[in-house]
């Protein structure tokens, strides 16, 4: 029976499962919103869009928080080589977790009534900020929980002058995951105001901190699951928070095109959200070199999985498809369509959510004592989540360049129905994919949740040993770099036709250009991730099946040799 090494380890084993059901509850309000964009009639009343849509974005952010907080408490005394600091506080971390959660799903019922309660010119139960929903008081409690996080993790930490990399970015990420936090503890009245500081929480919150939390564990698990050296590992996780930070704090700017900030914004913006895709580019080779410098076999398939969609769902989601919407040539018409929300789901899903599935299928196992586990489950998870996820973001592509041209080019009336029904074809495929996505997402948490009392029954079988040619067949640098130009070369095509939007033949009534583009853009980007990955898992399952196959050292060498 495999053991955990520190007992305080078991502490994040609730917060992975409070993260299973928030994805549950998440993905369910994605489906209803989905269907109410077909009917916008349905449940009119009784759970609005803008409610639903606001509780499928805080819940999303839940989920990934607490797969982070799961994560972080299960690495920290690996990292440190000793037991949690201050289990108690751990425990007054959960149970404020949960008391924010249920809060919110509380205060947006009233919000759709609208009550939200001001004190001193704040708003104590919700301010109806976009991402930032939350009133004074939860905005409080959360503060306060992430003063926390920090705390455990700095004191469980050994000394600053004893810290690798991989610790640094830990630390730091925390602290900052506190610091930053404060832009969202007060409301301005005015507008362009409220709005720049808002971005401060949302862009270096999310697309910064949060980066550098995502690096940093990423780096670790690989180390868990390949051996790998951490020093090498720690090489990369310092470049990558480098490039983060050099990027980001200047990319933030994007954000600042249309909302009454100075013009010298856009050129700023379009350039240094240019060079974010850079530190993705550099975590995703990284991942291939761990994969596969040392042969190893791979045990433990799902939590790899969901590993490397995370690093290449970043790629795309976060670095090819942020990269073509931010210019302001091309951001004055993405801005707030579906483009948008292609771009959102893939990365915020792709970047943060896949990892703290990764982690717990990785942890887990280990928490509940199992030497195996039937794999099965996980793996078939993981292609359907990563697939429909996949198609949800081109629905959402192929819906929002209709939406640009049918309303942003042509002007025709939103609320007067003349958008819906030619983006009639991109409704009906969001929730196809949607339940596609919806069935992986009940099948892990399923597998997760159980995978303690289904052990005795179900273990793991042998796998069959595979031809290690064709698609199985090692798979090199080379070939690698191959997969990834062409990722951009598709994101290149979008990205033109996009900027095509501006020329006189498309603003004068033809879309053939920018339709041509995408229907050659999205389809190829996201088929080439689809492939890739494919690729990629099938030369590891290769490797490990044949690692397996091989019979013990002592049964290769014949008798008498030395």
């Amino acid at each position: 029976m495999i053991r955990i090494e520190y007992e305080t380890q078991r502490l994040s084993l609730r917060f992975y499962l409070v993260m299973l059901v928030l994805f549950l509850f998440q993905t369910g309000f994605g489906l209803l919103l989905a269907l109410q964009h077909i009917d916008p009639g349905l449940l009119s009343g009784t759970l609005n869009f803008n409610v639903i849509r606001t509780l499928h974005l805080n819940f999303a952010i839940f989920w990934v928080l607490c797969g982070f907080i799961g994560t972080i408490l299960f690495v920290g005394p690996l990292l440190s080589k000793r037991e949690l600091a201050a289990p108690w506080l751990i425990h007054v971390l959960f149970y404020a977790f949960l008391a924010v959660v249920v809060w919110n799903l509380f205060t947006q019922v009233l919000a759709q009534q609208g009550i939200a309660i001001w004190w001193m010119g704040q708003p104590l139960l919700n301010e109806g900020l976009e991402y930032l929903e939350a009133g004074r008081i939860a905005d409080v409690v959360i503060l306060v929980g992430f003063a926390i996080l920090s705390y455990v993790v700095v004191r469980t930490f050994p000394p600053i002058k004893q810290w690798n990399e991989i610790h640094w970015g830990l630390g730091l990420g925390v602290l900052a995951l506190t610091a930053v936090w404060v832009f969202g503890l007060f409301f301005i009245e005015r507008l362009d105001l409220q709005e720049y500081f808002r971005w401060y929480v949302v862009h270096y919150w999310v697309e910064g901190v949060w980066e550098v939390i995502h690096i940093s564990l990423v780096g670790f698990l690989l180390v868990l699951m390949f051996k790998a050296d951490v020093k090498a590992v720690g090489y990369a996780v310092f470049w990558g928070i480098t490039l983060v930070w050099l990027s980001g704090l200047l990319g933030n700017a994007h954000h600042y095109f249309w909302i009454g900030t100075p013009e010298f914004w856009q050129f700023w913006g379009s350039l240094f959200s240019a060079l974010e895709p850079l530190p993705l580019i550099f975590c995703f080779w990284h991942i291939y070199l761990d994969a596969h410098e040392d042969d190893m076999p791979v045990e433990n398939m799902p939590a790899f999985a969901f590993l490397l969609g995370s690093v290449v769902l970043e790629q795309v989601g976060a670095g090819i498809l942020g990269f073509t919407m931010t210019f302001a040539l091309t951001n004055v018409w993405s801005h707030g369509t579906w483009v948008t929300t292609s771009h959102a789901h893939l990365a915020l899903f792709g970047t943060f959510g896949m990892l703290g599935i990764a982690a717990a299928y990785y942890a887990v196992p280990i928490m509940r004592g199992l030497a195996g586990f039937d794999q099965r489950l996980g793996r078939l998870a993981f292609w359907l989540v990563f697939t429909g996820m996949l198609g949800v973001g081109f629905a959402f592509a192929i819906g929002g360049t209709v939406q640009v041209f049918v309303y942003r080019t042509l002007g025709l009336d939103w609320f007067g129905g003349d958008v819906a029904p030619a983006m009639l074809v991109a409704k009906v495929l969001v929730p196809v994919f949607g339940f596609i996505f919806a069935v992986g997402v009940a099948l892990l948490v399923y597998d997760l949740l159980t995978l303690g009392a289904r052990a005795g029954a179900a273990v793991r079988a042998p796998a069959a040993t595979r031809a290690a040619t064709g698609w199985s067949a090692p798979l090199s640098g080379w070939e690698t770099g191959k997969w990834l130009l062409a990722m951009w070369f598709f994101g290149g095509i979008i990205t033109v036709g996009l900027l095509s939007f501006n020329l006189d033949t498309v603003q004068q009534g033809s879309a053939l250009f920018p339709y041509i583009m995408a229907g050659i853009g999205y389809p190829g980007l996201l088929l080439v991730t689809l492939f890739f990955v494919l690729r990629f898992l099938r030369s590891l399952e290769a490797r490990t099946s044949a690692a397996r196959a091989e019979p013990p050292l002592a049964a290769r060498v014949p008798v008498g040799a030395t």
